[in-house]
């Protein structure tokens, strides 16, 4: 598999508990537990999803771009 890189979301919810998903890559959701296990797990998730995808002869998608956006109110 070739180098490539996407963006995970890091999210804190109830109970202190951290997700993240990918935004660039359906369906790739995952529960950290902690934000340190959040931060790392998605390099693994994100991995097998793109084999899974490859298996099935589908595309891989490319991030284009991202951008932070700040709302202040």
């Amino acid at each position: 598999m070739a180098n490539c890189q996407f963006t995970a979301v890091i999210e804190q919810g109830e109970n202190s508990v951290c997700t993240a998903s990918c935004p660039g890559l359906q369906r790739c959701h995952l529960q950290g537990g902690t934000r340190e296990k959040a931060v790392d797990n998605p390099k693994d998730t994100i991995r097998l999803h793109i084999e899974a995808r490859q298996s099935l002869g589908e595309p891989i998608p490319v991030e284009v771009a991202v951008e932070r956006i700040e709302i202040c109110g």
